[in-house]
């Protein structure tokens, strides 16, 4: 009987971990298949070498004055810092890429060398995204890293969703230059 009790208990536990294999493999095909073929866009790789530039010298203290302006006015009507990130060329061409998907994906947005949010699908509730592993885990290990996070119910989205992160090249130069985050709708992919 105690056998039987662990072989139950063995199988039990291989079933989460074999589905948390699949879902990531899934996010892999996925974006192979569908992100990667427009995640070289010039106007996302101008875009983030602009700001790569722009922004070039800044301290810790200068990254943390940013982020805490970002998220003051999260919510508020006057929202110049937002705005910046969701009014340019490069956003524009993220919510397109999202309509596309027809739902497929709940959010995209990209970040400069720092992790600072250069252009966004949709608001974020911050702007530096370099002490999170959707830069940590990308851009700080390089060319062809990526992150797949769990699958977790998102407040914002109200769907379960996982996000796919990974490094972007400077097709020029074969340098790292950024990173993009996309969230993926879990059930789609299912």
């Amino acid at each position: 009987m105690p056998r039987l009790l662990l072989a139950a208990a063995a199988v039990a536990l291989m079933a989460p971990a074999a589905h948390a294999v699949d879902v990531k493999s899934s996010m892999q095909s996925y974006l192979d298949a569908q992100i990667m073929p427009w995640a070289q866009d010039p106007v996302l790789i101008q875009a983030i070498q602009a700001q790569n530039v722009k922004h070039t010298g800044l301290d810790a203290a200068a990254i943390e004055a940013l982020d805490q302006a970002w998220r003051a006015e999260v919510g508020t009507a006057a929202t110049p810092h937002v705005d910046s990130v969701l009014a340019n060329a490069a956003a524009d061409f993220l919510r397109t890429q999202v309509a596309a998907t027809g739902g497929a994906i709940t959010e995209v947005f990209v970040m400069d060398n720092l992790g600072l949010n250069v252009a966004a699908s949709d608001v974020t509730s911050d702007y530096w995204q370099g002490d999170e592993a959707k830069f940590q885990e990308t851009f700080g290990k390089g060319v062809g890293a990526v992150h797949i996070s769990e699958v977790e119910f998102d407040e914002s989205s109200q769907s379960y969703q996982a996000q796919i992160s990974f490094t972007i090249v400077d097709p020029a130069t074969g340098a790292a230059i950024g990173a993009m985050t996309v969230g993926v709708d879990a059930e789609a992919l299912m």
